[in-house]
């Protein structure tokens, strides 16, 4: 039977070579219908799904990943033979080149040359050309260079992106699935001041929270206070002689920096103190009540202090102290005991983790827990009750190696999988004043946060002053803009340097409204913001122009403009991936300033010159302006600035 089949198949074949003779057969009729019905089905589904990425979808597109999909398509059907080839897109940082290149040509002739297979990189890249599927966004390629090739959009597919998001608002990305996040940041000591280091910790751990919940994770903000330790014998014993009781009677310890100073300075030079101290602690570690009154005592007054620089910054944070992981520190240590990954030293019991170069100390001589113990017991918690899916502590650089050992150590047991789940040390520098030393006060004291915080008001109450608004504005428009001023700008200058370097503070520059800072993009979104305002233009009117009025893009700066609106996705992706938050504060300076340029080259009003009457409303305009103002007022929100509509 095959071999009649084959028989058939080549009558069939020489026939099909042969035209003269084309009585074409019956199956053939069949499977060129069937072509061509698959062909039209095929057709209206790839359709379909274009229109649904366009228009149902109301979450903004990454452009950059989308022409990363369809070039990675072209890259392996014009190479299939590479594994893994580069696929490398990125925005084209000159326009006469076009919008986007594609830089994979040369890396993939390298490639094949390692595979001793001869490669040009302009015929790779043609060939990669020819190989791109249909799609909605790609006007023209070009190859440059030694193999680049320049992606030109589609300004009609860019306009309909704009009116998507002017109608749906600023959506995030559609999200694969809902995960749990777990950030770990500010984290002060309890009875000693918040310092700067505290503040970058908290301002860098906020914002990365207003990322992850802007993009649609689930997401716990736990602030692990330093309330456990040595330390709290010898605050209770002080408390005890100074103010006796203590238990019936509220003491007025408000000002607890004194206190741990003075208890501090009798623990260090009186030594039957000490041996009270301990004492304290032992009897603090075993919930007698008395104790546990005195250490709620003192946790109370910090807390009130800490809550004070957390109201001005506008924070929630749920506190867990070392205090919560303390039955928790001896199951992990159980753990590790029962898989035999302890050892003992010199009465220390320490756990050695693969290749890291200190071990873990989980129980002490004494038979007292340290850092590396609760860290551990934390990181458990967060993992098996928490469930979480990325885990980010938010502390200085120093700690870095510390936690790589936690890390490692609880990869070793088994806690997790870094392939599965993201734990990640999110370190910063350290904050230099302008003598770039040690940001101190004068005295050599660490700066006290509220005194820093404070001064940020009176500064920026003084700049408001000198630009007059104190008499435009209602006394309660001018606190709001005192308070969105000072913050915001403290919490910017630390957010737009790239996190990982020291900063030096300094008010001056803070405030400067030139330049990459806060007070400069708060002035010019308020402007923005005011464009339609004085065109006498009401929201119904910019909600109904959207839907009806296409966005045009004919002019080079309205064109560069809407591309770098678009461009917001691409940026929130990039700092999901490395946690570095002043890529958006570098995009937004970057997109007023590009505003800027729109708006001076481009009339969004035009009024009589003689009247100043509104003569024209060039209304695509105005919903540019309305488009670059809902991107500001998102990026602000993540990075926790308060916008201000009038100034």
């Amino acid at each position: 039977a095959e071999e009649q089949e084959i028989q058939r198949l080549s009558a069939e074949v020489q026939s099909l070579k042969n035209p003269q003779s084309l009585s074409p057969s019956p199956r053939l009729e069949e499977l060129r219908e069937e072509n061509a019905r698959l062909k039209y089905r095929l057709n209206i589904l790839k359709r379909s799904l274009e229109e649904e990425r366009t228009h149902c979808t109301k979450s903004m597109m990454n452009i950059n990943q989308r022409l990363q999909e369809i070039f990675g398509e072209a890259i392996r059907a014009s190479c299939p033979d590479l594994d893994n080839p580069p696929l490398a897109v990125t925005p084209n940082q000159q326009p006469k080149f076009g919008d986007y290149q594609c830089n994979s040509a040369m890396a993939m002739a390298q490639m094949l040359k390692t595979q001793g297979v001869k490669a040009n990189p302009r015929e790779i890249a043609q060939k990669i050309i020819q190989n791109l599927p249909d799609n909605e966004l790609i006007q023209k390629t070009e190859i440059a260079g030694p193999g680049f090739i320049n992606i030109h959009l589609k300004r009609m597919f860019v306009s309909k992106l704009l009116t998507n998001l002017l109608i749906n608002g600023v959506q995030p990305p559609p999200l694969a699935s809902r995960k749990k996040v777990v950030v770990d940041f500010s984290s002060p000591n309890i009875a000693k001041e918040m310092h700067v280091g505290h503040l970058r910790s908290t301002i860098i751990g906020d914002s990365m929270c207003r990322l992850f919940e802007f993009l649609g994770y689930d997401v716990l903000r736990l602030n692990h206070v330093g309330d456990w330790g040595t330390q709290f014998g010898m605050l209770i014993a002080h408390l005890q002689d100074k103010f006796p009781d203590y238990l019936t009677v509220s003491p007025p310890i408000g000002d607890l920096q004194a206190f741990y100073k003075e208890s501090k300075k009798r623990f260090d030079e009186e030594e039957d103190f000490k041996r009270r101290a301990y004492q304290c602690v032992v009897r603090l570690q075993s919930k007698e009540p008395d104790f546990i009154k005195a250490w709620n005592l003192i946790c109370d007054v910090s807390r009130k202090e800490f809550q004070k620089v957390y109201d001005c910054l506008d924070i929630q944070i749920i506190e867990r102290g070392e205090s919560y992981y303390q039955d928790m520190m001896t199951e992990a240590v159980k753990e590790f005991e029962e898989r035999g990954l302890v050892q003992q030293d010199e009465g220390r019991k320490i756990v050695f983790a693969p290749g890291q170069p200190i071990p873990l100390t989980v129980v002490k001589s004494d038979g007292g827990y340290t850092y590396d113990t609760s860290d551990l017991a934390a990181l458990r918690q967060r993992l098996f009750e928490e469930k979480a899916d990325v885990i980010i502590y938010v502390t200085d650089s120093g700690q870095g190696t510390h936690f790589q050992v936690v890390f490692a150590a609880a990869q070793m047991i088994g806690w997790y999988d870094p392939q599965v789940t993201r734990v990640e040390h999110a370190g910063f520098g350290v904050v230099l004043g302008e003598d770039k030393k040690k940001f101190k006060t004068r005295s050599g004291d660490t700066v006290r946060l509220m005194d820093l915080l404070e001064e940020g008001l009176k500064r920026s109450m003084d700049k408001l002053k000198d630009k007059e608004r104190d008499k435009v504005l209602t006394p309660e428009e001018l606190i709001k803009a005192q308070r969105a001023v000072a913050f915001g700008c403290i919490k910017y200058a630390d957010l737009s340097h790239n996190r990982i370097n020291d900063y030096v503070f300094s008010f001056d520059k803070m405030l400067d409204d030139r330049g990459n800072t806060a007070a400069y993009l708060l002035y010019a979104f308020t402007r923005i913001r005011s464009i339609a305002r004085l065109a006498n233009i009401d929201e119904a009117t910019l909600r109904k122009a959207a839907e009806t009025t296409e966005v045009l893009l004919d002019h080079e700066k309205e064109w560069k403009l809407g591309k770098c609106i678009l461009r917001f996705p691409e940026i929130l992706q990039k700092i999901l991936d490395d946690l570095l938050l002043h890529t958006l504060c570098d995009y937004l300076y970057e997109l007023a300033t590009t505003f800027t340029e729109f708006y001076d080259n481009c009339y969004c009003v035009e009024k009589d010159r003689q009247t100043g009457e509104v003569v024209k409303v060039n209304m695509w305009r105005m919903l540019l302006c309305e488009a670059t103002a809902a991107i500001m007022a998102k990026g602000f929100d993540i990075l926790g600035l308060k916008p201000v509509q009038r100034m």
